[in-house]
């Protein structure tokens, strides 16, 4: 476990509005704990109590430091599950579609990862990035280099972040630049497994980039490794765009849809991470469901692709396991809040009516579960780590007009998704230590 000598015997208490969740909101009454004067107690790192302060006031040690957040809102830090770090330079890059995205822009600068300097360069501004925008932990692609996912897992130990990432698979229908093979591909995956999976507090995930351009033998050698190391996360992409679908239909004539490209290859499972599944019919949301596997829905980038909206109501029907993210650089912000405004204007055009409540849980807590984290985590539980967000009511004078009128806590959360960016962020704390504080 990693240590901080600055927290080892520290107690801080932190004192606010305190919200976490314990369930979905969408199925659930009691999915939340909120306390207007609330407390966090941590010590070493962890949660060691939440709740209202005057009734947990007795159990701040007399030497504890005291950090005064009343009036702002704490909340577990925001947890992206699909993002990818190589193309932070790339984000609002136009482009007609997906495959021409892919090949115009990804692709180019997927190729500077090869440079371990370039990697460590943009991997030390992305977590720097995530940190100001209050996500403290993350899912994250890096390309097919195994120094650009050296690169990361370095910056993110030096922040003690919560991170999982995996070099990129693919080794057909790409360019030569980017290609590895199916032996390479497993060969250095394994070889990163071994030295950062489990290492503190990073993980490594099995990251087939899609269907496409990965080839049955490449697809197989994954399976293997799913297999090998049963804790290792799984992250790729499905259905994602109609274009890509009929593509992966051509290319696996034998299958019965995309999803069960992968399920042919043992990669449906707790722990994997699904980015998109726009295009599933019944059978596959059944599967996936029944997997444990999970999906992030990626709302910024399926609007800025024209890849399509996804369907909660087919996802509630299923109980599927669906989680908030970026997917920059398709995605057109870092922001949560801004993942959250698209999230809910995509669930209005299919007539579905997203809470803000159910918005923050999704980033939150459904995160966590997702990745098999719930006591590590995504809340507030006594034993996590104490990975929050304090976010200001007042950033922004509209934002501190609307939150003036809000009666109640759907209304003031749904002001911050609807309203919010990274200056909503009052600080962002990492094992209890300030890790980002905005300069006033």
């Amino acid at each position: 476990m990693t240590t901080n000598p600055k927290t080892d015997s520290l107690t801080r208490a932190i004192r606010g509005r305190v919200l976490h969740f314990l369930r979905d909101p969408q199925f659930h009454e009691d999915a939340y704990q909120y306390w207007d004067d609330g407390v966090l107690i941590v010590t070493n790192g962890r949660i060691a109590a939440a709740g209202d302060y005057t009734q947990l006031a007795a159990r701040i040690p007399a030497d504890a430091e005291i950090v005064d957040h009343r009036g702002k809102l704490i909340v577990p830090g925001f947890i992206d599950t699909h993002v990818h770090y190589p193309q932070t330079d790339m984000i609002a890059s136009p482009s007609p579609g997906l495959l021409h995205w892919l090949e115009t822009y990804t692709f180019p600068e997927e190729r500077r990862f090869a440079d371990p300097d370039y990697a460590r360069g943009v991997a030390g501004f992305f977590t720097e990035e995530l940190l100001r925008n209050g996500t403290t932990s993350a899912v994250v692609w890096s390309t097919v280099h195994k120094a650009s996912a050296e690169a990361l897992f370095a910056e993110s130990e030096a922040r003690n972040l919560r991170m999982v990432t995996g070099k990129v698979m693919m080794d057909r229908n790409c360019p030569e630049f980017l290609r590895d093979t199916a032996e390479t591909g497993a060969r250095d995956s394994a070889d990163l497994l071994s030295r950062w999976h489990n290492k503190g507090r990073l993980a490594y995930a099995i990251t087939p980039r899609f269907a496409p351009t990965s080839t049955e033998a490449q697809l197989a050698a994954c399976g293997e490794l799913a297999r090998a190391y049963p804790d290792a996360f799984i992250q790729t992409h499905v259905a994602e765009n109609r274009d890509e679908v009929k593509w992966v239909a051509e290319l696996f004539p034998d299958a019965r849809s995309y999803l069960d490209v992968y399920d042919r290859y043992g990669l449906l499972r707790p722990g994997a991470m699904y980015g998109h599944a726009i295009y599933l019919d019944q059978d596959d949301r059944r599967r996936l469901a029944d997997s444990g596997a999970a999906v992030a829905h990626c709302p910024t980038s399926n609007l800025f692709l024209g890849s399509g909206f996804y369907d909660f109501h087919q996802s509630d029907a299923n109980r599927l396991n669906v989680t908030l993210a970026t997917d920059v650089g398709g995605g057109t912000s870092f922001s949560m809040f801004r993942t959250m405004n698209a999230a809910h204007k995509v669930a209005r055009m299919g007539g579905y009516y997203l809470t803000a409540l159910r918005m923050f849980y999704l980033a939150t807590r459904a995160a966590a579960e997702a990745l098999g984290w719930t006591d590590r985590v995504g809340s507030f539980s006594v034993g996590c780590e104490a990975d929050f967000i304090v976010l200001d009511p007042k950033a922004t004078p509209l934002i501190a007009r609307r939150s003036n009128r809000s009666e109640t806590l759907e209304e003031e959360l749904f002001a911050f998704a609807m309203l919010g960016d990274d200056r909503v962020i009052d600080s962002v704390y990492v094992m209890g230590e300030a890790a980002h504080v905005p300069a006033a």
